[in-house]
């Protein structure tokens, strides 16, 4: 198979298995109400996917390294589908758990071996261009799952088994079995089954920058909707989600061209300034801040951020990428669920206005002293920001 049709079947093979991770947003209102739950326990759902993810990246993030790098790949894209079938046969919050678990478990093997496998693929000379192919693939999925269910309830009325979930059980399988096409270019390592991530040493402020950045994502995915829904604005709740991350798919190309820590340092001001734009626009009941907000904090979380500290994370452990890219989920998804959970119980307590007013002040707090830390690093790293 030649290299360009092999880059881009793993391409859409990424696309497709992270599609399928928030492909059921715009339906948590209908599994909460079928359920009779509150905002804890919608987050709890969302932040499930961690639950299945953590493991994953913790125990298994070297897998591929023994198996190759196809079946990790094939099995994501499988239970992305199981996942989702779940949701069709019992439509409810418990079912929302165990879905979102399988999905999170699916996404710790793609993004694992799948970073690894596409610089095999590209060769070692295109190690960043194959990282832009792999977070640009990541993203447009993400982001994408969550608009097409909106479209396709916009088009079908309300359901529950709209075209976006037809469409995910028609090409999942099918990549799954094209995936075992793709070349074997990676080479078996004599390795245990059960590898730990690695954290490639200087690379912290990167993985900090993570659960910022994701954290705010997180907010943003499960928290904001919520709210949406209270002021009678659901029906733009997949907008929201795909602007979340789409917004940072175009920004990185312009991320590319940066240094690492250039493009962290933009993330760190953006991460903070979007998500209290966003919390100005629920609190005045603008739509068009929420909208600007949340295009704000995705060209730093998907954008800046994300590229910055997956190419710096690989480029330091070059013969442990897959591990390594384990490592910087492990940040990543630790800030994606924890904090939202949390904001969770506040709303319950004291409303969602409050909670994420309280997140906000927060996450500025924190940027803040992480910046100071980092600037007290050795002058090599600050000159790099010039």
């Amino acid at each position: 198979m030649p290299n360009s049709l092999s880059t881009a079947l793993l391409a859409l093979a990424l696309f497709t298995s992270t599609f399928a991770v928030n492909l059921q947003t715009p339906l948590y209102a209908a599994y909460a109400a079928e359920s009779d739950v509150g905002a804890t326990a919608v987050t709890v759902a969302f932040a499930a996917y961690a639950a299945g993810l953590m493991p994953t990246l913790l125990l298994l993030g070297g897998l591929s390294d023994r198996i190759g790098r196809r079946l990790p790949i094939a099995t994501a894209l499988l239970l992305g589908v199981l996942a989702t079938a779940l949701l069709v046969w019992i439509p409810n919050w418990g079912s929302l758990v165990v879905a979102r678990a399988l999905l999170g478990i699916g996404t710790g093997l793609v993004t694992t071996a799948g970073t690894a496998y596409m610089t095999e693929i590209m060769g070692e000379d295109n190690a960043r261009r194959a990282a832009l192919i792999v977070t640009s693939a990541t993203t447009l999925g993400f982001g994408g799952g969550a608009l097409a269910t909106s479209i396709s309830l916009g088009v079908q009325g309300s359901t529950l088994m709209p075209a976006s979930f037809t469409l995910l059980f028609v090409l999942a399988p099918l990549l799954a079995l094209l995936a075992f096409k793709l070349p074997t270019v990676d080479v078996s390592k004599r390795v245990s089954l059960l590898r730990l991530p690695v954290f490639p040493r200087g690379t912290w402020v990167f993985g900090i920058a993570m659960i910022l950045a994701w954290s705010t994502s997180g907010m943003v995915i499960a928290v904001v909707p919520l709210e949406l829904k209270n002021q009678g604005l659901d029906g733009w709740t997949g907008l929201v989600v795909f602007l979340a991350i789409f917004v940072g798919f175009l920004c990185q190309p312009i991320a590319r061209r940066m240094s690492n820590t250039k493009s962290l340092a933009i993330g760190f001001v953006l991460t903070p300034l979007g998500f209290l734009v966003v919390v100005v626009g629920v609190w005045t009941g603008s739509l068009g801040l929420v909208l600007l907000g949340t295009c704000i904090t995705s060209a730093s979380n998907y954008g800046f951020t994300y590229l910055a500290a997956l190419l710096e994370v690989t480029s330091r452990a070059p013969d442990n990428r897959a591990r390594a890219t384990a490592g910087l989920f492990v940040y990543a998804y630790a800030g994606f669920s924890l904090p939202v959970i949390a904001s969770g119980a506040l709303a319950d307590l004291f409303g969602l206005l409050p909670a994420m007013t309280i997140f906000a002040i927060a996450q500025i707090s924190i940027t803040s002293l992480i910046i100071m830390l980092w600037m007290k690093q050795p002058s090599l790293q600050r000159a790099e920001l010039a």
